[in-house]
């Protein structure tokens, strides 16, 4: 699983967080590659935002070890599910994506039809609720991502 934003501060390495406790806890027996980047090489090498830090630590998630990295040429062949927060970051996956690449590209919240959006919003210019949210929506999809990984044969 890849999870992509923008600058890979925020939302994406909050999705990584949270879908890596959830694998832990509910189902380690799992076999999953799990990591973010971003479309953009604004914050290449950062640590998640600090309140993106913050808000994870308040729910027992630890982000503080990841950095941001620009989506890469081989991250298309070397993961199979490639899951953009919003449109705009699908939709410039979908622009570099190689035709030979084995990679699915959608969007994160298709796993959670039942929080009524389709797009994780980005907080960067939020105040602490915004990370919240992040956290919850990001919450929801993992949940929906892991039921349909635990179907597979």
């Amino acid at each position: 699983m890849l999870f992509v934003c923008l600058g890979n501060i925020c939302r994406s390495p909050t999705a990584e967080g949270v879908f890596r406790q959830l694998i832990a806890s509910e189902a380690p027996r799992l076999e999953v590659e799990i990591d973010s980047t971003g479309t953009a090489d604004y914050h290449i090498g950062d640590p998640p935002d600090p309140r993106s830090q913050r808000a994870a630590k308040r729910r027992g998630i630890d982000l503080s070890g990841l950095r941001a990295r620009q989506v890469a040429a081989r991250d298309f062949a070397h993961f199979d599910l490639i899951l953009a927060m919003d449109r705009d970051n699908l939709r410039e996956l979908e622009s570099r994506c190689p035709k030979q690449a084995h990679a699915r590209l959608q969007l994160f919240l298709d796993y959670a039809p039942e929080c009524g959006v389709a797009e994780v919003p980005d907080p960067y210019y939020c105040d602490a609720k915004g990370f919240e949210e992040v956290l919850d929506l990001c919450a929801a999809a993992s949940r929906g991502l892991l039921a349909d990984l635990e179907k597979l044969p």
